[in-house]
């Protein structure tokens, strides 16, 4: 396994970013049938012309998905994590469409102490997901569960 930094190594306001990823046709399909979540202006494209967004939207939840992908997979440092335990005050900010390209920036924020286990710790990651022109698409806070060192 590549080398991941713990708990004990991560500080507040580090920064990373992502690779970069495009939202495909075949990406929306899928969730579609994953999810059950057939929306119209996910599948409909002659209708989602007269949509709020004039064209197919990807799934709120898919982007978020693949932001979660981004994050474990394609960005360095990697990180020893134990759990990801929830999602406070996530926004989606601006649709995604077919053939957009995201990352992924992640800030480490706010750690704590896990009384109840010390082989890991808490930790907030500040959490911006960005299309190809820079705009901020999603952004929140995602609580983790790090391994600690030993």
């Amino acid at each position: 396994m590549a080398e991941r930094l713990f708990w004990e190594e991560l500080n507040a306001g580090d920064t990373a970013e992502s690779l970069r990823r495009t939202v495909t046709e075949a990406d929306v399909v899928n969730f579609c049938g994953v999810s059950g979540d057939f929306n119209w202006f996910h599948i409909d494209d002659v209708g989602a012309k007269d949509s709020v967004f004039g064209q197919r939207v990807a799934h709120g939840m898919l982007v978020t998905s693949i932001a979660t992908g981004l994050q474990v997979e394609k960005m360095e440092p990697k990180i020893a994590t134990a759990a990801f335990v929830g999602l406070d005050s996530w926004q989606f900010r601006a649709p995604v469409f077919i053939g957009d390209t995201i990352r992924v920036k992640r800030t480490i924020g706010e750690k704590a102490e896990n009384e109840k286990n010390p082989k890991a710790g808490w930790c907030k990651y500040e959490i911006e997901v960005l299309n190809q022109d820079d705009k901020v698409v999603q952004r929140g806070v995602w609580n983790m569960l790090i391994q600690r060192k030993g």
